[in-house]
């Protein structure tokens, strides 16, 4: 019988809303037992956030299947011993507090440590463990901003583009932990030792921009600083870029190798435009102005029915549902459908990109559903679990 590649591994997931969450939702589809430990007042603040069917967030309900929830009071001596024991038959735990809060509760990594030297712990948060900002608080939008990533998007002379996504969050924070635990998880193979994995979200959001700012530094006082809707991939290049349709929908022009792009111009009836394409300063802003006026007098049937059949880097851009019926996607296997037997029907799931085997689809718990289960496994007795109220 196959098993998943991280079956056999234990992780202890103390991490709220997205960053911490996701990752482990990795780890757990690739076959790793995860533990959500969650306060008993509330759990994990996602519960609550709107929007909800069934009396479940939909959110957290996406973010936390494959899981278990235990509930403990860390702010009492009994949470905190608990934990202390937990962690000895644990392989790995996630949390997503701010810079020190662990070490004031008494269970910070050296203390989890001394319990467990194999531990892997990893610490996710806004701005890393150490400089003058690791205390200050902020959100994806403050994280992108500081790495320059939004200041890199949006047209020339206009506004940043609001990304709309949480790139700090999961690029910055859920993968770049997912990194550093598989990371130490090989070393300790060789050393027998856990490490102490220190995530900056911010830190890991300027890997989106790696290539443009580590080719500004190579080119040092020869070159010049990055400029909005200027550079060759962020709307500088006629051949690679948003058009808008004369529907009011968007076409992504990706043809950037010249190839391609003459192609697009050969489609558009205009081979000619390929001549200055590529050209900087009003030569090449005249091509880009040609192209928003023919893209923006078909709709974008007209010009999916153009490029149909194509190799030339052309692709709608889906909005609202448009992506639930994407052919590729659906053949690639990223919705599933499965049974959940406490809510009565069946829910789609959106399985996470890496699948190496069956993914399992069990429902997301109920605040501290496993509480008795996880603490028996660990040797707790019936008196020391109902101390801690399970």
């Amino acid at each position: 019988m196959s098993t998943l590649p991280l079956t056999g591994l234990r992780v202890l997931d103390l991490s709220r809303l997205l960053p911490g969450p996701y990752a482990t939702l990795v780890l757990a589809d690739l076959g790793a037992t995860v533990v959500k430990v969650e306060e008993p007042e509330g759990g994990d603040y996602v519960r609550q956030m709107p929007p909800s069917r069934d009396d479940m967030g939909a959110l957290f309900y996406g973010l936390n299947r494959n899981k278990r929830s235990l509930t403990l009071n860390l702010k009492t001596p009994e949470g905190r011993d608990a934990l202390k024991r937990l962690v000895r038959t644990h392989d790995v735990l996630v949390e997503s507090f701010r810079p020190g809060v662990m070490d004031k509760l008494g269970v910070g990594e050296s203390v989890l440590r001394a319990e467990n030297p194999r531990l892997i712990y990893c610490a996710i948060s806004g701005y890393g463990q150490t400089g003058p900002d690791r205390l200050k608080a902020g959100h994806d939008l403050n994280y992108v901003a500081r790495a320059g990533l939004l200041g890199y998007g949006g047209e020339a002379g206009g506004a940043p583009a609001f990304p709309g996504v949480q790139m700090g969050d999961i690029g910055g924070g859920s993968l770049f932990a997912l990194v550093g635990i598989l990371a130490a998880l090989h070393e300790r193979e060789r050393t027998g030792k856990g490490r102490f994995v220190d995530v900056s979200m911010t830190d890991g959001a300027t890997a989106f921009l790696h290539m443009h700012l580590a080719a500004r530094l190579f080119m040092g006082e020869q070159g010049g600083a990055l400029e909005r809707g200027r550079e060759a991939l962020n709307g500088g290049y006629a051949c690679y870029g948003l058009y808008r349709t004369a529907d009011d929908r968007w076409l992504a022009v990706g043809a950037l190798e010249p190839k391609f792009f003459a192609g697009v111009c050969e489609r558009l009836g205009r081979p000619e435009l390929l001549e200055d394409a590529y050209a900087p300063g009003e030569a090449g802003a005249r091509v880009k102005a040609e192209l928003t006026r023919l893209f923006a007098s078909k709709p974008l049937a007209h010009w999916a029915e153009t490029f149909a059949g194509s190799d030339l880097c052309v692709e709608p851009v889906a909005e609202g549902d448009d992506v639930l019926s994407d052919a590729q996607l659906r053949a690639r296997g990223l919705f599933v459908d499965a049974d959940d037997a406490r809510l009565g029907r069946k829910v789609t799931h959106l399985l996470t990109p890496l699948r190496m085997g069956p993914t399992p689809l069990r429902e997301p718990p109920a605040l501290g559903q496993h509480s008795r289960e996880v603490l028996a496994e660990a040797g707790f007795t019936e008196e020391e679990m109902a101390k801690l109220g399970a």
